[in-house]
């Protein structure tokens, strides 16, 4: 299995064939495989880092297993399961790719080796979740999702300088 293969990168993956896939049965059959993908790659890994690379003098890992993130992982690709199911008779291709990005994305934050890829993810939630909110067109639901993501963006800038403090601290992310 290719090291780069994480459960954040089958369901980034899906997200972007979502639109060339025809719109009805066959698609949402193809989004409910995700999330099975997703738990079949980390399900029977042996404990540790994966998709390891260094980048500016730091250590970075997209996928650290072990047995809470096992669990986490488990429990949140059950949640996309199931949201794929409640909303199987959505066929806006939007909010698709939309709920399979941000689902990879809470995922790949699940996974996080460290502080800068939790971020990342953390922050790509934000993203594709306000998309979630928008999809309903409005101009309630857009004033609704601007102050979402206003709120995820502050919650993101508070990892960041934690994340920041740390590094300064210890000298490790």
């Amino acid at each position: 299995m290719p090291e780069i293969l994480t459960p954040a990168a089958i369901y980034i993956a899906a997200a972007l064939l979502v639109p060339f896939l025809p719109n009805g049965r066959a698609r949402q059959l193809f989004m409910l495989l995700v999330p099975v993908a997703g738990v079949a790659v980390f399900w029977t890994l042996p404990e540790g880092t994966y998709a390891s690379f260094n980048a500016m003098g730091m250590h970075i890992g997209l996928m650290r297993v072990d047995a809470l993130s096992r669990i986490f992982g488990l429990i949140f690709s059950i949640a996309a399961f199931l949201s794929i199911i409640y909303a199987w008779h959505v066929r806006d291709t939007v909010q698709q790719v939309a709920a399979l990005l941000y689902a990879g994305a809470a995922i790949g934050a699940v996974f996080a080796s460290d502080l800068v890829t939790l971020f990342v993810f953390w922050e790509l939630t934000a993203i594709t979740s306000v998309f979630l909110v928008w999809a309903r067109r409005t101009e309630g639901a857009y004033a609704t999702g601007m102050r979402y993501l206003v709120i995820q963006v502050f919650s993101g800038v508070l990892l960041l300088a934690g994340t920041v403090l740390q590094y300064r601290e210890t000298g490790s992310i």
